[in-house]
């Protein structure tokens, strides 16, 4: 095979048009997309006289390249945040240049994230997220939206009736716990509407992941039912204080309903055979007989291979890790060997990877994931420098994983890190060289101010060696004010604070230089380093200055201002968009505003979904912080009820400038832990 030529390759792939769209859509310009025979996953791509041709073996492999191509040869990515479409003139040449994935699949998201980020979205930023999973290189996105119309559907056909279900179904920032089996009946009822409108949605979404060539992964039945469709067969569960009932899986009913379920799904979304369900995903299992969980994982399997005989069961591994306790050697060998179609997603591989405790799950295919963050929250962080030996461990293992995966609660934030992973599936890195090309394709320019900031953002936050849970990296600003002593803030300090305030430093200067750097991704990195920053400093001040606590939280809401996306009334404003009426609007208001602050009716779960937005840290952070231990429950009650104004935007790089001068000038240059 001449190695300088393309492979002979067909134009007759259901996958091209869509291909096309994705290029319109991503760069204004059209590019010629082909068919490459044989297995695997591979792509190759040539650009002369302005043309650029990508061939590949499916539709999503053929987006790598293109997005290769637009890294490699004209230096620019295609990130979250990045304004579309791009600007590019003609195509520059290139030689031939080939690439082929080191694993034959890559999983996206989590249960959680439909509710922490995706819970509003309409098909605008559906049709962007999609481009995004295809040019990064998935092909096994979870897909919930809709599910809603399905169990309302199932559970009509059981005997219930509408009102019921919709009951049962409860509030939509809610639904993907309630899918997961956390709760239900709470923060609802659903409206009709609803439920048509996202089956509608979850329809297009389908049909352009399928368009791509991704295999979508729909959820399945756990065993938790409405309590009144057979009172007398069900257990008592509790998550987080919330109570919901489970059948028992040795009852006949259990693998009926998943039947029941999966079918009524068939008929409504149709299916690529992959389902998620995860009966036992922050709960212990309502008997505790070593053999129970194996029983469980038989009959998932039955009512899924009733209605669906090619099934495969996409199961977390998520409680093995949450629960480690409970879930001892034998009871988890069990119910592994209790299921020959089941592909394992070791949810947080890049700190607690399951895989080595199990011997990479035995003879179970299985997926190595990055995790990072929880409940949404806006801090920047990670520990980059362990995810590649992480990934090259796992694949040099003798039961190496299959594919690899993103299963962060929430998108949007640490991209870095997310968007590393994307890459070691298909190539072993170093992160250095890949971080400085990472940073130049981020911004399209090669600013030695940009490279210089973020070494040192890989050196300070980027660096993180402690557990990177929600309880450990949010600082005290977002907390219930509470007493937090100096060791416990110390421990949240790794770093030298004065490194990252010389890298923010150097991103605002860059910012300076050239204005419309920051109509792009740098207003993100802006804005979040500076959250970093402010948020550690308010650490110190919590210890030091009340004064100068209380008042950087103005300052702080200031800035976020300055940005849609950390604003609270964005996320309000796309959530009461789907009412009909006002008591509707109001609902969604209620659930979209009650899952950042106190999220349920119990303290469990109070600011695990915190985030650094406008509108939330000054009139309710702040006001907290203000007040004295008797009032908090009637702020909280307040401001849950408080119609807010609109934040007012400020200028980003002016105001950035002005906090950096006010809290940063000169740089603290505090001692980390342990520093004598």
């Amino acid at each position: 095979m001449d190695r300088t030529k393309l492979t002979p390759s067909s134009d007759q792939h259901p996958w091209i048009s869509t291909l096309e769209g994705l290029a319109r859509r991503v760069l204004g310009a059209s590019v010629t997309f082909r068919g490459l025979p044989g297995d695997g996953r591979r792509f190759e791509y040539v650009a002369r006289d302005g043309e650029l041709i990508v061939a590949a073996t499916d539709g999503v492999s053929a987006a790598v390249g293109l997005h290769d191509y637009l890294r490699k040869v004209c230096g620019r990515s295609v990130g979250w945040d990045t304004p579309f479409p791009l600007s590019l003139g003609p195509f520059a040449d290139c030689p031939l240049a080939r690439g082929e994935a080191r694993v034959s699949e890559f999983y996206y998201l989590n249960f959680c994230t439909f509710s922490y980020t995706m819970a509003y979205w309409d098909w605008a930023e559906w049709e962007r997220e999609i481009d995004w999973m295809a040019l990064h290189g998935v092909t096994m996105p979870l897909a919930l939206t809709g599910h809603e119309a399905v169990l309302h559907e199932a559970y009509l056909r059981l005997g219930l009736s509408s009102d019921a279900v919709r009951t049962f179904l409860g509030g939509a920032g809610y639904l993907p716990f309630q899918y997961m089996g956390c709760l239900d009946s709470f923060a609802g009822p659903l409206p009709s509407y609803w439920i048509s409108s996202h089956l509608s949605l979850g329809r297009r979404i389908l049909e352009r992941e399928r368009a791509f060539g991704m295999t979508p992964v729909l959820p399945a039945f756990t065993g938790h039912i409405p309590r009144a469709l057979a009172p007398d067969r069900v257990k008592r569960r509790e998550w987080q204080g919330f109570e919901t009932w489970v059948l028992d899986a040795a009852d006949p009913l259990y693998a009926s309903i998943g039947a029941e379920i999966t079918r009524v799904q068939l008929e409504l979304l149709g299916t690529d055979h992959l389902y998620a369900a995860d009966p036992f995903i922050e709960m212990i299992p309502v008997d505790a007989d070593p053999s129970y969980p194996g029983t469980v994982a038989a009959a998932t399997l039955a009512g899924l291979l009733s209605a669906d005989p090619s099934a495969v069961w996409l199961m977390q591994a998520w409680p093995f890790s949450y629960q480690r306790d409970f879930w001892t050697d034998a009871r988890v060998r069990e119910f592994l060997s209790a299921s020959d179609r089941m592909i394992v997603a070791d949810l947080w591989a890049e700190r607690d990877p399951v895989w080595q405790r199990f011997d990479g799950f035995g003879d179970k295919p299985w997926l190595w994931c990055g995790l990072l963050n929880f409940g949404g929250r806006t801090d920047p962080c990670a520990d980059l420098r362990t995810v590649a030996p992480g990934v090259e461990a796992a694949l040099a293992s003798a039961n190496p994983p299959v594919g690899l995966g993103l299963s962060m609660e929430a998108i949007h934030n640490n991209p870095v890190f997310f968007e590393l992973i994307t890459d070691l599936a298909w190539n072993p890195v170093d992160l250095e060289d890949w971080l400085d090309s990472w940073v130049a394709c981020r911004y399209g320019s090669q600013v030695p101010l940009l490279q210089k900031a973020w070494r040192g953002l890989l050196a300070t936050i980027y660096s993180c060696d402690i557990p990177i849970f929600p309880e450990h990296f949010h600082g005290v600003l977002t907390t219930r004010p509470s007493y937090h002593s100096p060791a416990e803030i110390d421990a949240a300090l790794w770093y030298d604070l004065g490194d990252l305030a010389d890298a923010w430093d150097a991103l605002i200067t860059a910012a300076e230089n050239e204005p419309s750097l920051a109509d792009g991704p740098l207003a993100h990195d802006l804005i979040s380093v500076a959250i970093a920053y402010l948020t550690r400093l308010a650490d110190r001040y919590y210890l030091e200055d009340r004064d100068a606590f209380l008042a950087l939280f103005p300052d702080l809401d200031a800035l976020l201002a300055a940005h849609p996306s950390f604003t609270l009334a964005a996320w309000e404003a796309k959530a009461t968009r789907w009412g009909q009426t006002p008591e509707d609007r109001a609902l969604f208001l209620t659930n979209a505003r009650q899952i950042l602050t106190i999220w349920g009716p119990t303290p469990h779960l109070n600011d695990y979904a915190a985030r650094h937005y406008s509108g939330l840290v000054t009139p309710y952070y702040l006001s907290r912080w203000s007040a004295p231990d008797s009032d908090q429950d009637k702020i909280t009650a307040t401001f849950l009820q408080t119609e807010l104004p609109p934040s007012t935007p400020t200028n980003l790089v002016s105001h950035s400038r002005h906090l950096h001068t006010t809290h940063a000038q000169p740089p603290p240059h505090h001692q980390t832990p342990g520093q004598t």
